[in-house]
């Protein structure tokens, strides 16, 4: 991930916090999610936790999970460690470092019984992704489920102008990076041995939920 602060960022605020208007906007629909699709007890592993806003509110408002942030930039621990002091949600614990383009990561985190995963997959490239699917697989207990929020092609196709717009920004920057076929990643789920179901989410988002057996 890049050092500079993402398109949609501000801050850091007085008390260290990163704010993403994304984040924000979307807490909401994404949060409604997780309360049909994850058990209302168990432990949570966030991939790329970012500004941290998603996991103190979404701990916050699902006290019976564990909730495990994480990031690949150190330095966004300190957002995610100040958005954590603001909620004081006491099953939400210290970030941690995590890289999950890197084979074998799973065998730190196994038995996951949630893993979230809000807009990563298109600032990332297809190899490194198709590893973030298949080690989270891997984490997951037995009927656990993991959730990957964000934006998709369909049929190779963007659903919007805007999209459009965004994906092509996004591989004149890096031409490795940039939405995914929403069919290539269930694929790659399904390899996985998982079970997978779309939930359409606004803005042209989808949440893809994959469960294991």
């Amino acid at each position: 991930m890049p050092q500079e602060l993402p398109y949609d960022w501000t801050g850091p605020t007085g008390d260290g916090r990163h704010i993403s208007v994304s984040n924000a906007r979307n807490a909401a629909s994404i949060l409604d999610i997780l309360r049909a699709e994850v058990a209302p007890q168990g432990r949570l592993l966030e991939i790329a936790s970012g500004t941290g806003q998603h996991a103190a509110e979404f701990a916050l408002a699902l006290p019976g999970l564990d909730w495990q942030p994480t990031d690949v930039n150190p330095a966004n621990l300190n957002s995610i460690s100040a958005w954590a002091r603001l909620t004081g949600a006491p099953n939400l614990r210290p970030p941690v470092l995590l890289d999950a383009s890197r084979p074998g990561w799973s065998a730190n985190w196994p038995d996951r019984d949630a893993i979230l995963l809000v807009n990563l997959l298109h600032l990332i490239s297809e190899p490194a992704a198709a590893t973030v699917l298949t080690e989270s697989a891997r984490a997951l207990s037995q009927h656990g489920v993991a959730l990957f929020y964000g934006p998709y092609l369909r049929d190779g196709k963007a659903t919007s102008e805007g999209d459009a717009a965004f994906d092509a920004r996004l591989r004149a920057l890096d031409p490795e990076i940039g939405y995914k076929d929403v069919a290539w990643v269930e694929g790659r789920l399904r390899d996985a041995e998982l079970a997978v179901t779309r939930r359409e989410m606004p803005a042209n988002n989808l949440m893809l939920v994959a469960r294991a057996p």
